[in-house]
């Protein structure tokens, strides 16, 4: 059964979805809006909580029961060893079981669960959940990009491009890494109207038509990405990188993206 999971994308995503939930309806256990106490820091200077810890955990597993054989690389758990070992696979999980630590630790509520299916190193399925507003966005194999708000699904519709020289452009920034580049980068913009969010929720601002432009000046990793990039391709909107003009690839030596801008 696990193969044929591959070839028939809606019972796979009908599958992801619930374990996409169950991760956020964990990570809500943890959640306190006044903020959550007993964070402890990563090697790399990042906060990581229990909510992380045990939602990737419980993803992993589940992951592991629908298809066995492909692997995985979740930001509390990536190695090296994993991530040598895809260069032989077709596909692999990219997974931040909970992105916009830092906005949960304040009790902001703006963070998210992201599952994403790489293939050969590109998005190929990709769901965002946001436990705090029990939103869940997704695409399928026909390029179709969904949005269900508890029992409510809709479609979200490809754009209209943008242009930079438009007046009063809608610029998504990070709450948590605004940046000077980032500054200067709007600097330029004609009378443009700031947005802060935090988490992928800023890549999930430009597929919804609440924002026209995403520039990122500061460090993200795969995991950050992944699931929403995904859903931005099935819009016909890239992630391009800054430092050669085509789209964010995935599985690179070094996991850390480059920075890069999205236009709706």
């Amino acid at each position: 059964m696990s193969e044929k999971l591959l070839t028939n994308r809606k019972a796979l995503m009908n599958m992801i979805r619930r374990i996409a939930v169950e991760a956020g309806n964990i990570t809500l256990k943890h959640f306190d809006d006044a903020g959550y106490q007993g964070a402890d820091t990563k090697a790399d200077g990042s906060p990581v909580t229990l909510a992380d810890q045990e939602a990737e955990a419980y993803i992993e597993a589940q992951l592991k029961k629908i298809l066995p054989n492909i692997l995985m690389i979740g930001e509390e758990t990536a190695s090296e060893r994993k991530r040598a070992d895809l260069s032989a696979h077709e596909y692999f999980w990219l997974v931040d079981p909970l992105d916009g630590t830092k906005e949960f630790i304040s009790g902001s509520g703006e963070y998210t669960v992201n599952i994403a299916l790489i293939k050969n190193n590109k998005p190929h399925l990709g769901i965002v959940y946001c436990p705090t507003q029990k939103t869940l966005y997704y695409n399928d194999h026909e390029k179709n990009v969904y949005k269900k708000v508890g029992e409510d699904i809709t479609n979200l519709n490809k754009r209209n491009s943008v242009n930079e020289s438009t007046e009063g452009l809608r610029v998504v920034v990070s709450r948590s890494h605004m940046s000077e580049e980032t500054s200067e980068y709007v600097s330029k913009l004609i009378k443009p109207k700031l947005i802060s969010c935090g988490s992928s929720l800023k890549f999930l601002y430009i597929a919804d038509d609440k924002a026209d432009i995403y520039p990122r000046f500061g460090p993200t990793m795969e995991w950050d990405t992944g699931a929403a990039h995904s859903i931005l391709n099935a819009l016909d909107i890239q992630v391009i990188n800054l430092e050669t003009g085509r789209e964010l690839s995935y599985n690179k030596e070094n996991l850390l993206n480059p920075h890069f801008i999205i236009k709706a």
